[in-house]
């Protein structure tokens, strides 16, 4: 099998014309084979149609359900000395963003694990082929598939507490706004483009690229955060789609198309890739976590403090984005709601169709979400469930405002409002 692969690469570099791109195919073959061979069932190897700088390695390996096994950047078989390419910037992202990699120009092959170099070894000598046009005899065979060995063994640690998946999703967030998205915009075609030409014309008229960039992405790893909270067995990119709320069209649209339509190469590996840190979380530690700290049963809220912490902490300050535990949200709305009753002359509170709610830095939507559930529950305590569907359609969702200047907790506030929604039993 190795001797094979040698050859292959070796007859590529006596051709004299060969690309990088040129070596794919013998190395996809060498993985797909060893994975057979090891049983390693379900293996899927991709790899990018063309050599571009994206956000993501040139192959990227899964088990074909829910878990990235690893990536692997490789490099002509003319870089010799692949210390040189461990201090570029890509290479430092990749290896301070993906736990398990291999970078290798075919013939070198150096593993990392979450950033450190943990094998090396080389299976022959490229030198040989280029200037020797020969095919250079196998080396260190036995060291080179117990380096496979670690490689596919590999699965995504459980992450137990929001501060380290905050962490993880951050850096995602980062490369899939920077890397990808930023990048397919300025095509000005395809999917993203559209998004983007929606976006601007039914939600936000001066909308930037940029902004739009920043807004999409945390709107999908939010999204497929939220998602994950709403699973039980597994996760993929695949089950978000039916896990997001029919909140409104356009975000329905912008699952559909993450989950179920065809993505751009760097965009699928990376959207897999935080739909694997997901999956490997222990959501209900989480959960208790929250709860535990004082900000309530609700991650979905809360949580956006700590990731932008991470993802994008001058924005945090600048925007004041502090989240209000949820005990003192629900003080402070249930005194409004006597207030509206002993002084106000509102005997239903929030549920009387004469009051008008404002939020004018609404974040998340902490308040008017308490706020909604509240005038549910004092509509329903007096007057029954037959109303309900009413008195959302007909007060709630027409009296109650917000404004928020930050276009991802916008997004983020009507996931929370759509999942609020579905639970109230109403269906936009």
């Amino acid at each position: 099998m190795l001797k094979k692969y040698l050859e292959d690469i070796s007859k590529q570099s006596i051709r004299g014309d060969a690309r990088e791109e040129s070596f794919y195919p013998a190395l996809k073959t060498l993985l797909e084979e060893y994975a057979e061979k090891t049983k390693n069932k379900g293996i899927h190897v991709t790899n990018q149609p063309k050599k571009t700088e994206g956000g993501s390695p040139d192959f990227r390996v899964w088990d074909g359900e829910q878990s990235v096994v690893g990536y692997i950047e490789a490099k002509d078989p003319s870089v010799t000395y692949l210390d040189e390419v461990e201090s570029t910037e890509q290479l430092e992202r990749y290896l301070r963003t993906w736990p398990n990699v291999i970078l290798t120009n075919f013939y070198e092959f150096r593993l990392y694990r979450n950033g450190t170099m943990i094998d090396q070894v080389q299976i022959g000598r490229p030198v040989i082929a280029r200037k020797l046009k020969l095919t250079p005899p196998l080396e260190h065979e036995e060291e080179f598939f117990k380096l496979l060995e670690k490689f596919f063994i590999y699965t995504f640690p459980a992450i137990k507490d929001a501060k380290t998946l905050a962490l993880a999703l951050a850096d995602r967030t980062r490369i899939l706004r920077d890397q990808i998205i930023s990048k397919e915009l300025k095509a000005k075609k395809g999917h993203l483009h559209g998004f983007y030409e929606a976006f601007r014309k039914f939600l936000i008229g001066g909308l930037t690229e940029e902004d739009f960039a920043d807004l999409y992405s945390q709107t999908v790893t939010y999204g497929l955060f939220a998602a994950r909270t709403r699973t039980k067995n597994g996760f993929n990119r695949k089950l978000a789609y039916d896990n997001i709320p029919q909140t409104i069209g356009i975000l329905r649209d912008v699952f559909q198309f993450i989950s179920l339509g065809k993505l751009p190469y760097d965009m699928e590996c990376i959207v897999d890739d935080i739909s694997a840190v997901l999956a490997a979380t222990n959501v209900n530690k989480i959960l208790h976590q929250f709860y535990r700290e004082g900000k309530g049963k609700d991650p979905i809220i809360h949580f956006y403090e700590t990731f932008l912490a991470e993802y994008d902490p001058e924005t945090r300050e600048r925007r004041g984005v502090y989240y209000t535990p949820e005990p003192v949200v629900s003080y402070i709305v249930r005194s409004l709601h006597k207030i509206l009753k002993e002084e106000f002359n509102r005997p239903d509170g929030f549920a009387q169709s004469s009051v008008t709610v404002l939020d004018p830095a609404a974040g998340t939507l902490t308040f008017l979400a308490e706020a909604s559930k509240l005038a549910v529950e004092e509509y329903v305590s007096k007057y029954g469930e037959g109303g309900k569907e009413k008195l959302i359609k007909e007060h709630i969702l027409k009296n109650f405002y917000a404004f928020e200047l930050m276009m991802a907790p916008y997004a983020v506030g009507h996931l929370k409002m759509g999942f609020l929604l579905e639970e109230l039993g109403y269906e936009l």
